[in-house]
């Protein structure tokens, strides 16, 4: 099984982890005289055997993590994922910042204070343009690891 294919495994068994729980909730409580729209001892077995199921699948995704590297780089595919989610952090300020910056500010008469950005909205866009130009371009590295990668036993 390659790496990517264990993702899209892992991500529906957390779906479908998620999915459970919020059934367990819904059918936990009943008014009396009345029956759960579905038996939640069935329900959290269904649960712990997903759960059971992502145990043993999340160390071998990490482990593949750790000893790939992503294409014609010595980048581990963990420190890739590590800058991928900096980057992420880094675009959601700027491009809040920017938003914010770019704000018109609605003055009803002269006498009103008048509010100002600090800093130029270009300059945070121009900032968040090429963050998102290289998280773009780290990402196709990353997906293409993900497929050349085997998951290990």
């Amino acid at each position: 099984m390659k790496l990517a294919e264990a993702l899209i495994e892992r991500a529906d068994l957390q779906k479908r982890a998620a999915q459970l729980e919020d059934r367990v909730t819904r059918n936990m409580l009943v008014q009396e005289g009345e029956q759960p729209a579905e038996d939640v001892r069935d329900l959290l077995s269904e649960f712990m055997a997903v759960t059971a199921a992502l145990e043993a699948l999340l160390p071998r995704i990490h482990r593949a993590n750790l000893g790939a590297t992503l294409p014609g780089t010595a980048l581990s595919l963990t420190d890739a994922l590590t800058r991928r989610d900096l980057l992420d952090l880094r675009l959601k300020v700027l491009r809040r910042a920017a938003a914010t910056a770019s704000e018109r500010q609605t003055r009803y008469s002269n006498s009103e204070v008048r509010i100002l950005a600090a800093m130029p909205a270009r300059e945070f866009q121009a900032e968040a343009d090429r963050l998102a130009k290289e998280r773009r371009e780290l990402e196709v590295l990353i997906q293409q690891a993900n497929w050349l990668t085997d998951l290990p036993a």
